[in-house]
């Protein structure tokens, strides 16, 4: 096995991986990494930071569970981490999910602390305007009308900032929780609508909300609607309650 200061040079200087179960290779920001416990117990590493030999996977939460059940991903890790002592648990998934939402959140509560993340309509539909927002996001539960007035915005003055054009999408993006847990993520009331300055932890945010994203399964990139004949609102095929 590969000493600590081996394994943290290697994360440091080479940014792409190999997944044990597809065998596609990617950028690390968008694997996961496992590391393997002195127990043989194996344990989400979202922030790549646990010492040792690691393993990254690429593939989401239902092939995960899949690669579990059917004994694929213990003989994957078998082969990676050279032992047969390896033990996985069936809600290793659900800690990966819970892991990398938690990750998102905490970015945006330090962004929030810091000064750089805006809430609340007005002020984010005038820096949308002024070219000033690197990311727009929408809690699950936002409004429709809402989202499509501060996307248009966004949309309208992406060309103002140069600087910030690589950073920004063409609309803001649909979070797979809704405003309640946002709120307590950045430690506001009512918390709907987000929008992040700092084009450099914009774009960090945005690869891990990419990466939560895929492997849950859930379409950030798609429009709100509503099912005239129900008070459920559809987002990419998951259906969450709200009323705004």
């Amino acid at each position: 096995m590969e000493d600590n200061e081996t394994v943290n040079d290697e994360l440091k200087t080479d940014s792409s991986r190999r997944c044990i179960l597809t065998g596609g290779k990617d950028s690390r920001d968008y694997l996961i990494r496992l590391a393997l416990a002195p127990d043989g117990s194996v344990h989400p590493d979202v922030r790549a930071r646990a010492p040792g030999r690691g393993a990254w996977i690429s593939v989401d939460h239902t092939a995960l569970s899949r690669a579990i059940t059917k004994g694929k991903l213990k003989a994957a890790l078998q082969r990676a981490f050279k032992t047969s002592d390896i033990t996985i648990s069936s809600d290793l998934p659900v800690r990966i999910e819970n892991a990398l939402q938690q990750q998102v959140l905490n970015q945006l509560g330090i962004e929030a602390r810091s000064g750089r993340l805006l809430t609340g309509f007005e002020r984010i539909i005038d820096s949308c305007r002024n070219g000033q927002a690197a990311l727009l996001l929408h809690a699950s539960d936002a409004a429709p009308d809402g989202c499509k007035k501060l996307d248009h915005a966004f949309q309208s003055g992406k060309n103002r900032n140069a600087e910030r054009q690589d950073f920004q999408s063409v609309k803001g993006w649909v979070l797979p929780v809704d405003r309640m847990i946002l709120s307590l993520a950045v430690g506001r009331g009512n918390v709907v609508h987000i929008a992040l300055t700092a084009p450099t932890t914009a774009d960090r945010i945005k690869k891990s909300l990419m990466r939560w994203c895929r492997f849950i399964g859930w379409n950030w990139d798609t429009d709100i609607c509503i099912d005239e004949n129900a008070d459920t609102m559809a987002i990419a095929g998951n259906n969450v309650k709200g009323s705004d």
